[in-house]
């Protein structure tokens, strides 16, 4: 059966690029010259924002004394299960060292980048939680300097939640910037900051489109888009359960794709009805986006069985996948292309996103067809060494001169030859290149 689309978006996460990259360019070419006195102009153009940028321990102790203690509580809770689980992840990657040959000794490494800048969104909605997953997972990583950096708000500041979270989970500062001249803060180590070796974080399209133009001067977490998610749903969903979870990933943004595939026409129209009226009782700013979002992004899909809905999913490639259906581990087992997996109606997104320990930066816009998310992982290099005996060197040396040869490769050919005529000087050797 072709797939039956009882609701089809109009728009795309793509429809709406807009023109930022000259823009963004622009701003990042004038602060790299102009450093940190033009950073605090941008800062104050576009935070509204004119005080201390970086934040000293006295305004942090402020900071935290305004969180109230329940909030502290759930924030240390979070932070608690982050880390347990990014330990674990560490816990994945080992160094070791193998003989390949007798004498022929190879190696691999873990090492964790130097300086690690966090960006944390505080615009529209204070992110607690990405300071808690950026922070934490840099800080079990070994980074040595970890910068947290938020929008402030004009006259207020950075949230005093957001800096209370950095703060827990191990920032070294805290910088009261936002937008492209946060990133660029760190990028360039402006305000005697080190210079960050990785970029990570969720931001707007501005805050995405500086990271896009500065990877390879520095690495980041991944190229992010609207952030998307995606419920399949079987006959044994509860319809009430799924539309409450479409509707509270379609307020991150007027063009946050959701999606639901279900073999259950019954379903299907059931979720249809009600999302609507549940966007209406949101609050005015979380209703539009909402709104928005379900009227031009979102998709109903309906499959003919199971097999179909996995294999629509993998096509989608959404960075939230959430599973309300019989037999979890089938899903389990067959499911390849997501960013974090939901099993079962008794998890849902925002545990993920909050509170539940595994990561909520992950990749967007079919980005988990080739890459995951956030983990210790993106902050470590995998590196390799080598050691070899003279006699361990000589079967190495004589294939790699006959190989460069045969590559054209003259110069590399010449350094496996002089070790062998001076470690093995009485030997003759055939190092030439058969065609």
């Amino acid at each position: 059966m072709a797939l039956e689309y009882l609701k089809k978006a109009t728009l795309t996460a793509q429809s709406d690029a807009g023109e930022t990259q000259a823009i963004v360019r622009g701003i990042l070419n004038d602060i790299e010259a102009g450093g940190d006195q033009s950073a605090l102009e941008y800062a104050k153009k576009f935070d509204k924002y004119e005080g201390n940028v970086l934040l000293t321990q006295d305004e942090i102790d402020a900071a935290i004394d305004q969180v109230p203690e329940k909030l502290k509580k759930d924030i240390q809770f979070s932070h608690a299960n982050v880390k347990k689980f990014a330990e674990a992840q560490k816990a994945t990657v080992a160094n070791f060292e193998v003989e390949i040959l007798p004498g022929l000794t190879a190696g691999q490494k873990a090492i964790p980048v130097q300086a690690a800048g966090c960006y944390v969104p505080g615009g529209r909605y204070s992110h607690i939680a990405s300071a808690i997953m950026t922070v934490t997972t840099a800080k079990v990583a070994g980074c040595k300097h970890i910068v947290a950096c938020s929008p402030p708000r004009p006259g207020v500041g950075v949230a005093p939640a957001i800096i209370y979270a950095a703060h827990v989970c191990g920032a070294d500062r805290i910088l009261a910037m936002g937008g492209v001249q946060g990133v660029a803060a760190m990028t360039f180590g402006l305000f005697g900051l080190p210079k960050a070796n990785i970029l990570v974080g969720p931001g707007n399209q501005f805050v995405a489109e500086a990271k896009r133009i500065l990877f390879g001067r520095v690495g980041i977490d991944m190229f992010a888009g609207p952030t998307d998610s995606l419920v399949l749903a079987d006959k044994t969903a509860d319809p009430e359960v799924v539309a409450v979870d479409l509707v509270g990933q379609a307020e991150h943004g007027y063009n946050s794709p959701v999606w639901l595939v279900t073999d259950d026409r019954g379903i299907a129209e059931t979720v249809m009805n009600r999302v609507p009226e549940l966007i209406e009782e949101l609050p005015e700013l979380n209703r539009d986006n909402a709104r928005a979002a379900w009227r031009d992004y979102a998709e109903v899909i309906l499959c003919a069985d199971r097999d179909e809905m996995a294999a629509t999913s993998d096509a989608y490639a959404p960075e939230h996948l959430t599973v309300q259906a019989q037999d979890l581990d089938w899903w389990l087992n067959r499911l390849e292309c997501y960013g974090s997996l939901f099993l079962g109606e008794e998890t849902t997104v925002a545990f993920g996103d909050k509170a539940s320990g595994t990561n909520h930066v992950l990749p967007t816009s079919g980005a988990a067809n080739y890459t995951g998310g956030l983990s210790v992982h993106k902050y470590m290099k995998i590196v390799t060494w080598q050691r070899s005996t003279k006699e361990g060197a000589k079967p190495v040396a004589e294939a790699t001169a006959r190989i460069s040869r045969l590559e054209g490769m003259e110069g590399h050919a010449r350094t496996a030859d002089i070790r062998l005529k001076k470690y093995f000087p009485d030997e003759t050797f055939d190092l030439t290149a058969d065609a």
